[in-house]
């Protein structure tokens, strides 16, 4: 319960925590009120908040939400138990707002946008500022999930849940349903000290493709934060092509050596570089149309 994202309303935190027993994430109601009314002062928010959670609920709109069991830190520097809100809640929140100021958070919050991918790619504009998964936990089946949790939260029912069903794409089906907890417990366990060992890594979790949607996007920022962590490199998405890439992985599957030679090739070391960054995501996402 102590993985914190952050992101920013004008200039203002909202605070997120994960919570992995559900695979979703909480948000902080008092920051949404701050940010909201652009209230700076923590007390005066949680006074507002408090006020409208009662006149909601005696307006019949029951907001639900998490108490006493995720903290996070005061103004004083203590962390204490505070109410949370997901998705759901934070969107209904806005839309019964008692004036008209919640309008610009909601589509900040909701990414405004016709398509999901046009959503979720806006969210995925945001990862390199919101500290998203704790480096200790880079490679793991849950950083993964906080991922894709990140990315489609509020648009995908199933957002950071691992599927339950068999899919296929073409002719290829992913790992079966029923072996996929124990394919993504053996991936975890993979070494990924070197290039080869994490496209390795890679490479099997788009076999075992744990998302009903979303898998693609997610896995290659998952990629990049591994290679991150262990070597000092990422991928210059910008430097690999559409047709090279989705022919690599369709083959990688018994042999790698195209797509470890493409991802090779394109290894850059502007690991914090938001111009790299962001090409990154909108090659990402232009993989997947079709």
């Amino acid at each position: 319960m102590s993985k914190i994202s952050i992101r920013f309303y004008n200039d203002r935190e909202v605070r997120a925590i994960w919570d992995e027993a559900n695979a979703k994430w909480w948000f902080s109601a008092i920051d949404i009120i701050s940010a909201i009314n652009n209230e700076p002062n923590y007390i005066k928010a949680g006074n507002y908040w408090r006020w409208l959670k009662k006149k909601l609920t005696s307006d019949g709109i029951q907001l639900v939400s998490v108490t006493h069991e995720f903290k996070f830190t005061a103004p004083d520097g203590k962390k204490r138990a505070a109410d949370a809100l997901d998705n759901e809640c934070v969107e209904t929140l806005a839309k019964h707002y008692p004036n008209n100021r919640a309008n610009a958070f909601l589509d900040w919050f909701t990414y405004s946008d016709n398509t999901i991918d046009g959503q979720s790619k806006k969210k995925a504009y945001t990862l390199m500022q919101s500290n998203l998964v704790n480096m200790e936990e880079v490679g793991t089946v849950k950083s993964l999930q906080q991922i894709h949790a990140y990315l489609f939260g509020g648009l995908y029912d199933f957002a950071g849940q691992i599927r339950t069903k068999t899919i296929s794409k073409g002719n290829f089906t992913f790992c079966l349903a029923q072996y996929l907890e124990n394919a993504l417990q053996q991936i975890e366990r993979m070494p990924q000290n070197t290039f080869d060992e994490i496209v390795d890594k890679y490479v099997e979790m788009n076999v075992a493709h744990p998302f009903m949607e979303g898998n693609g996007r997610s896995t290659r920022i998952w990629l990049d934060l591994i290679l991150k962590k262990q070597l000092g490199r990422c991928v210059d998405w910008s430097r690999i092509g559409k047709n090279d890439y989705l022919n690599a992985m369709i083959v990688s599957h018994t042999d790698s050596s195209s797509i470890r030679s493409l991802l090779r090739g394109a290894l850059t070391d502007k690991i914090n570089d938001r111009e790299t960054f962001m090409k990154g995501i909108d090659y990402s996402y232009y993989y997947e149309q079709e």
